[in-house]
């Protein structure tokens, strides 16, 4: 990567709802660069209404990788996600000084900046009797037991993700340390500089802002969105907040107005555990999404030093 200590990446990070595409798309604008989204779910080209993706608009209004990238029939992991954005982004900095890279998607977010962590090898046996109690009892038995364990990874948004939560109770039980001291330790040097801004609103803004977008999503046909995807349901993209509730209400498990409460509720705890973990990782700026010139002014005086 020519000269690469004098490119920069400039992540943009912070809770859902909270105005990162917007505030990206003006900031890509006013730096002449792109952006890359770091949020797991966008990339799959199925799934639209139920992750928020840029419209038609936005997505013309800047440059943007890693939105449809994939079919939601594909597995892909935040290791492939990393080598790829590494990849992208030697390409990129051949034209581009910075490049801004947004999402809510921590761990991904993670994989790029610092890379993934090294974690030790299961006991033999441990995965397959981890994931038979995931199938048998559910989630929500495992997320207790790692709640007590290790209360930052509870606080993450991997804590919604069934496989990270399996991978979690392994590190314990295998080295008796929380998986969080590990993801805590390890960091790879990147050949280029990084600018960390996180975005947060005052908490009963941010709130309302959700409780729209969900209304909205519902409006626009969320639950044919997720009727049409019954075959993938299984897959980890569809059993976060947003699909699962709705697959609860499709399942008989509850009426429309409870879906409608889940939606909401569940979204404002996933918004919390996201402000939690961006504020347990890394050197974060944090600002009002509204206070453009001032992270403009931020990211530029950044940019000379």
């Amino acid at each position: 990567m020519p000269n690469s200590k004098e490119k920069y990446l400039i992540v943009l990070a912070g809770p859902t709802a909270v105005g990162k595409t917007e505030l990206a798309i003006r900031l890509a604008n006013e730096l002449k660069t792109v952006i890359i989204s770091a949020d797991s779910r966008q990339f799959f080209r199925e799934l639209n209404i139920g992750t928020a993706k840029p419209t038609d608009k936005e997505l013309a209004a800047a440059e943007h990788f890693f939105i449809n990238s994939h079919s939601i029939s594909e597995v892909y992991s935040a290791g492939d996600f990393e080598r790829d954005v590494l990849t992208l982004l030697e390409t990129l900095f051949e034209t581009h000084e910075c490049v801004v890279i947004t999402g809510g998607s921590g761990f991904y977010i993670k994989a790029v900046t610092e890379g993934l962590d090294a974690l030790p090898q299961p006991l033999p046996g441990l995965r397959e009797s981890l994931t038979q109690k995931l199938t048998e009892q559910g989630l929500e038995v495992l997320q207790k037991e790692i709640a007590v364990i290790d209360p930052v990874f509870a606080a993450s948004s991997e804590f919604s993700n069934p496989q990270r939560v399996v991978r979690a109770l392994e590190v314990f039980e295998t080295t008796g340390k929380p998986i969080s001291e590990y993801q805590q330790n390890l960091k790879n040097d990147r050949p280029f500089n990084q600018i960390l801004i996180a975005l947060d609103r005052d908490r009963a803004e941010l709130y309302n802002r959700i409780d729209l977008r969900m209304d909205l999503m519902l409006l626009l046909g969320l639950v044919d969105e997720a009727k049409q995807l019954e075959a993938f349901r299984h897959h980890h993209a569809l059993q976060t907040v947003g699909y699962k509730e709705v697959y609860g209400f499709l399942d008989g498990e509850y009426d429309e107005k409870e879906m409608i409460r889940l939606l909401k509720q569940n979204s404002r705890r996933y918004a919390k555990r996201q402000l939690t973990w961006f504020r347990h990782q890394g050197d974060f700026r944090w600002f009002h999404p509204d206070t453009f010139e001032e992270i403009l002014s931020y990211i530029q005086s950044s940019m000379k030093k």
